[in-house]
């Protein structure tokens, strides 16, 4: 995988052609607000899109088929004219700086540094899992983070994020059919 050595080298124009122009300087393109890290096979991005066209969203994969079918998808619904215009997917490994114990966790303390700096304050995290042991591992290190905030289960619930990402995820959907438990959390980005 070859990553940019600086945000503005990435060819950002190619994959957000309706909103994002070759002559346009770095600091003049939109940004993207919203990442699914893990994107999986873009369920949640499909979702999303429509709910905020206006906004950049970037999926992140770090499986080269899954990602690649991931951008099939995103080109055919263009084509069709289905949309997704703000929608893009990068084949990275999001969790390539964690330490050696909980790999796999996209949620760590080393990786939450990570989040919180590219994060503006007032961003939203969300996670939604059907393994209670991993949310209350999330849960654990996301309330001993000082730059997140817990929102109330009860202040998000009709979040369209978090909505989306209970039910148009490939795992929300095989949880659903087989009755099984979700569990999400969603914190704000706050200030030092």
């Amino acid at each position: 995988m070859k990553y940019p050595v600086k945000p503005d080298l990435y060819p950002w124009h190619e994959v957000y052609p309706a909103f994002v122009k070759p002559e346009m300087s770095y600091a003049e393109m939109p940004k993207v607000e919203i990442a699914d890290i893990g994107c999986g096979f873009g369920g949640l991005l499909m979702a999303l899109s429509p709910l905020f066209p206006d906004t950049l969203i970037m999926g992140m994969e770090i499986r080269l088929k899954v990602s690649a079918y991931v951008h099939e998808r995103i080109v055919a619904a263009r084509a069709n004219g289905n949309g997704c215009q703000n929608l893009a997917v990068t084949r990275t490994n999001s969790m390539k700086h964690l330490a050696k114990n909980h790999r796999r966790r996209i949620i760590s303390q080393a990786l939450l540094a990570e989040y919180a700096y590219t994060l503006r304050v007032g961003g939203m995290l969300y996670t939604v899992t059907d393994v209670l042991d991993l949310h209350q591992w999330m849960v654990e290190h996301l309330d001993a983070h000082p730059l997140f905030e817990r929102i109330p289960d009860a202040d998000v619930a009709d979040d369209p994020c978090l909505v989306a990402a209970m039910t148009k995820t490939e795992e929300g959907i095989k949880v659903a059919r087989n009755s099984g438990d979700k569990y999400p959390a969603v914190y704000r980005r706050i200030d030092a």
